[in-house]
């Protein structure tokens, strides 16, 4: 699958994701991946950073919040008009363009961030070496994706008698994907908010972890820190959906990468 196919999935997707996610059903965001994300992130104030695949803008804002004079980037026009027009989108600069082709001189930014969506670009590991170039000497890249070995194409949920989630089984972990569609909407949200709505459908662009590792060593960047969420045990206890799970096995993985600094 070519990006524009990617494209014209995202934009159908974008009305409901902005809808649904701004209403606060989006908790694997808003509970998981988003603070752990923030809670890695290195001191930013001052620094110029670009945020790949930036959505409706919810983690651009944030890390504007911290300091930083950002540039946000997204392939769905949709989603870059609901980004801009937060009242909390002050200062920070919306682009409609690809990651496969990033529109700037070598060397612009301090950093690069792409907060769940580099397994959702048509030839991801073409993204690495784009990104890359576009870092200082010193710059870092950090972002979260689905989990290559836990949250392959296939994962499913094993409950025990109680209904406590006790393993995941996984499979097709060894497939290379390259745009299969994934439909779904948010399980968080309750049946009044989702109804008469189409799930979304996602194309997936799946590697395996050594394909992750090998593609962000071919580009020059070094791996840093790594981190696995895990529901904490109240979250777990509640059986919050997409979460309770994590308990047992990530479903997402963080990376921070780093380019060598000059001599």
């Amino acid at each position: 699958m070519d990006e524009s196919a990617v494209r014209q999935y995202w934009e159908r997707n974008a009305p409901t994701w902005t809808r649904l996610s701004r209403a606060g059903y989006d908790v694997c965001r808003d509970h998981q991946t988003s603070p752990a994300f923030f809670k890695m992130l290195p001191d930013i104030s001052g620094l110029t950073g670009l945020d790949i695949g930036c959505g409706e803008g919810y983690n651009t804002r944030r890390l504007a919040a911290r300091g930083a004079r950002i540039v946000a980037l997204d392939i769905a026009p949709t989603f870059l008009s609901a980004a801009a027009g937060h009242e909390e989108s002050r200062g920070i600069h919306y682009l409609l363009a690809s990651a496969l082709q990033l529109p700037f001189r070598p060397r612009t930014f301090d950093f690069v961030t792409a907060f769940m969506s580099l397994m959702d670009v048509a030839a991801p590991e073409v993204v690495l070496p784009e990104v890359a170039r576009m870092l200082k000497p010193g710059g870092f890249l950090q972002f979260s994706i689905l989990h290559p070995c836990f949250s392959p194409m296939h994962r499913r949920i094993i409950r025990n008698e109680t209904g406590k989630v006790v393993a995941v089984e996984v499979g097709r972990y060894f497939e290379r994907v390259d745009g299969e569609i994934e439909r779904w909407i948010f399980n968080a949200a309750p049946p009044e908010a989702i109804a008469g709505l189409e799930p979304f459908a996602i194309p997936r662009f799946h590697r395996t972890l050594a394909g992750w590792l090998n593609a962000i060593a071919a580009a020059g960047l070094r791996v840093e820190h790594c981190v696995e969420p895990s529901a904490d045990p109240q979250t777990a206890a509640a059986r919050i959906p997409g979460l309770e799970d994590t308990m047992v096995a990530p479903n997402f993985l963080l990376m921070r990468c780093r380019v060598e600094a000059a001599p």
